[in-house]
């Protein structure tokens, strides 16, 4: 069986396993095409948290080197940023699988698009929102502001902290709706958010793409299967390079489909120069690795109004009534599946404070401690929300490519003024918006969500200014395909994670079509 999975001239390779790769892969081997997934890590990642420390970040599904950022001219090391097993970043995601909204793929004069719009529409994707939603057993509330309006499974009830906190949203006047999420809810179901599920409870590339394509008997998986690079000439793909348990192996289709992730992808396609592709594979346009975007995150304690029990962590509430500001392009604001305690006041108020005179006599007199323990008694229990602020493509922020160290994640990123003056603008929006509601920003600045790296293979109708053409082929050559978040042109204010895999499974659709 293992000799043949080697020496198979298979209908398609996907190179990566979580939303997009186990996506893409399940709509091909369902559709009776033959496919191989390959796999970095392991086929199952240890059950535990991506908070925990264990001897081997590798064992339990985590890329097994810290990623390196330069942001801003200042090196940042990243640890646990991604995962590297069988699902991939999904395993430990939190499952929020939200619809970007209209104008984050159309241009209109009520609301412009920076770009002019993605070379295909939100009318193009609905059927594929709609069959991912299926996949994912997607449950949730409709967003009341929208008017395109899916199939969601109902969700669980609502503790009673979560209703007051959406009562006291809509006296402000704003539009508080379920999270629409990715999870079962299975009996005994735990809210794995973060860390593994090991009850097929929580929906990801695993248990809802790679699973299902295995038990087609069309599909097989090289788990711990390291690809080094994509070979060919002219604009053919003829095979991958793999190394398998230290052996170097050449596997061969038809078709071959990138789903290594806003890093990962760009970097493999970095890594196959050669004579004929002197600056890398697919790379004529100059823009692989480059445009990268995540999003930006802003972090808020909100209290009910009303002092109330918080039974324990959910993440359960979305608004979308900042989205959009003056013609400024914002983002949602999401319940993170955290709560505030105590410790989070504390560090609330030390990270405000740290850097200044008044923040080293405060540390001195142990002020913060004892104005947390205050706030934390007069509140209670507070819930931690999240904004993402959508981010806009620069060349200049880009994967990093090491060629004499391949398997090292680099970035170059630098804030944008406009960025900086969206943000400005989302926290002073929020402070209105929420006047009179017990809040506090947990942190002085706001952070970049690396997990969300995307748009660094870009589609487009132009190949001089894109890589992938509307089909997420590349420009270049003839059989490879994406199926992950580098194909973005702009990263839309909402979570990243549904997009992949409806435009995955439109992908299959593609690769399907051209097999034909």
């Amino acid at each position: 069986m293992f000799s043949e999975i080697l020496t198979k001239h298979w209908d398609a390779i996907v190179i990566g396993s979580g939303l997009g790769g186990g996506s893409v892969g399940r709509q091909l081997a369902e559709q009776g095409a033959s496919v191989l997934f390959i796999e970095r890590g392991p086929a199952n990642p240890a059950q535990i948290s991506a908070q925990d420390d264990p001897s081997s970040d590798f064992e339990r599904g985590l890329w097994q080197v810290p990623v390196d950022g330069t942001i801003d001219g200042r090196l940042q090391k990243f640890h646990d940023a991604f995962g590297a097993g069988v699902g991939g970043s999904s395993t430990f995601y939190a499952a929020t699988l939200e619809r970007p909204e209209r104008s984050d793929l159309d241009d209109s004069p009520a609301r412009p698009h920076p770009t002019g719009g993605w070379p295909v529409g939100y009318d193009a994707y609905s059927p594929y929102f709609a069959e991912a939603e299926k996949r994912f057993f997607v449950c949730g509330e409709q967003d009341p502001l929208s008017h395109d309006l899916g199939t969601l499974l109902r969700p669980p009830e609502l503790p009673a902290g979560d209703m007051a906190l959406i009562e006291d949203f809509r006296r402000h006047g704003l539009h508080p709706y379920r999270n629409h999420m990715g999870v079962r809810y299975v009996p005994g179901c735990t809210n794995c958010l973060g860390r593994a599920c090991g009850r097929n409870c929580k929906m990801e590339g695993r248990s809802a793409g790679v699973e299902p394509a295995l038990a087609t008997g069309r599909s097989a998986l090289l788990a711990n299967c390291a690809a080094i690079a994509l070979r060919g000439s002219n604009n053919t793909i003829s095979h991958l390079d793999v190394e398998l348990g230290g052996v170097r192996h050449a596997l061969r289709a038809k078709t071959y489909i990138l789903a290594a992730g806003g890093f990962g992808s760009p970097r493999l396609l970095l890594a196959s120069r050669s004579d004929q592709w002197p600056d890398g594979l697919a790379n004529a346009s100059g823009l692989v690795g480059r445009n990268l975007m995540f999003h930006l995150l802003e972090s808020v304690v909100i209290w009910p109004e009303r002092r109330t029990r918080i039974s324990a962590p959910s993440k359960a509430i979305t608004l979308r009534d900042l989205y959009w500001h003056e013609g400024m392009r914002l983002g949602a604001l999401q319940s993170a599946g955290l709560d505030a305690l105590y410790g989070e006041v504390s560090y609330a108020l030390s990270t405000h404070l740290t850097g200044s005179a008044l923040g080293r006599l405060a540390n001195t007199l142990k002020l913060n401690s004892a104005l947390a323990r205050v706030i934390y008694r007069r509140r209670g229990t507070g819930k931690v929300f999240r904004a993402i602020i959508e981010d806009l493509p620069y060349e200049h922020n880009r994967v990093v490519f090491d060629p004499d160290n391949p398997e090292r994640l680099q970035f170059s990123y630098n804030f944008s003024d406009e960025l900086r003056e969206r943000h400005r603008a989302f926290r002073q929006l929020l402070r209105q918006r929420l006047s009179g509601q017990r809040t506090m920003f947990l942190k002085p600045k706001p952070e970049l969500d690396i997990t969300h790296a995307c748009g660094t293979l870009r589609f487009g109708d132009n190949p001089r200014t894109s890589v992938l053409n509307a089909d997420c082929r590349a420009h270049d050559v003839e059989n490879l395909y994406v199926a992950d978040a580098s194909f973005f042109p702009t990263s839309a204010g909402i979570n990243p994670g549904l997009l992949i895999a409806a435009n995955a499974i439109r992908v299959a659709d593609r690769v399907l079509a051209a097999m034909r």
